[in-house]
């Protein structure tokens, strides 16, 4: 595979709005996620919330680490998708099998008022952030958070094949916050179930909140709210071909306090599906 050099023109306006959009969903995606081989695709990175949204406005500066892993390996792409203002994300898939893209963001700022932060703490399922700010006293209290996003898509070039030994989407890529499918989603049918573990910092997460949105062609996303296991893991049915969005947050009292309260992950993971007459 190989980077090409083309890049994609982002405006940002600062405004409410859009700070609060940064505090919800983020996720890579390309336009398909079933290719030709030797087809080159750009990806897109998008924000927003229940799997519709607007292109993210960050420029390269906001990537640390920029990779992709197919049956060929890993390849760290991130100095040649960062070298200008913004990001280089147009990919050219060589070889047949399922390839997975990652990045991870650095870490940007956001103030909220108390209710906007309760709301949103209750929202994302981070109840035990929402009991120690009421132990501490500061449900009445704004809050400053520092977050930084991991967002990962698996997508399909050539047929699926069974046989594909390099399971490149089920390798940790050693993210702060992953979501890790246990199963090839393209070799699976509408109906079947994929297990998917979630993972921060290499160990597994219980009680982990993953939101699930599901987009069949032609329809308005349907949203599911699952909760990960003991071991991390949560079981998704796939019940209808079309298009995936995964979620998860964890966040923690912030080791800086001179710029934030609070520091969050998030990672997100997008797939597609194939119908069983698709092949």
């Amino acid at each position: 595979m190989r980077l090409a050099l083309k890049s994609t023109v982002l405006t940002f306006a600062i405004s409410l709005p859009a700070l609060l959009a940064a505090a919800h969903e983020f996720w890579l995606a390309p336009p398909q996620y079933v290719v030709a081989v030797g087809q080159a695709v750009r990806l897109q990175t998008w924000v927003g919330e229940n799997f519709t949204g607007q292109r993210w406005a960050g420029k390269s500066g906001r990537i640390t680490r920029f990779v992709h892993v197919g049956p060929a390996g890993t390849e760290d792409l991130t100095t040649s998708a960062t070298q200008a203002d913004t990001i280089q994300s147009t990919l050219t898939f060589a070889q047949p099998g399922t390839h997975v893209v990652a990045l991870i963001t650095n870490d940007a700022y956001l103030e909220q008022t108390a209710e906007q932060f309760n709301t949103y703490l209750k929202e994302e399922g981070l109840d035990k952030v929402l009991v120690l700010r009421q132990q501490r006293n500061e449900l009445m209290k704004p809050a400053r958070e520092a977050y930084q996003r991991c967002a990962k898509t698996l997508m399909q070039v050539g047929k699926p094949n069974s046989r594909d030994t390099a399971r490149a989407y089920a390798h940790p890529l050693g993210l702060p916050l992953e979501l890790i499918p246990e199963q090839n989603p393209y070799l699976l049918r509408p109906g079947a179930v994929l297990t998917v573990r979630v993972e921060q910092a290499g160990q597994p997460v219980a009680g982990a909140l993953v939101q699930v949105w599901q987009h069949p062609p032609g329809q308005k996303p349907k949203a599911s709210r699952l909760y990960s296991n003991l071991s991390g893991r949560i079981l998704l049915r796939l019940s209808t071909s079309g298009s995936y969005l995964l979620s998860t947050v964890q966040m923690a009292a912030a080791a800086d306090h001179s710029r934030a309260d609070w520091h969050s992950t998030w990672a997100s993971l997008t797939f597609g599906t194939v119908g069983p007459t698709s092949y």
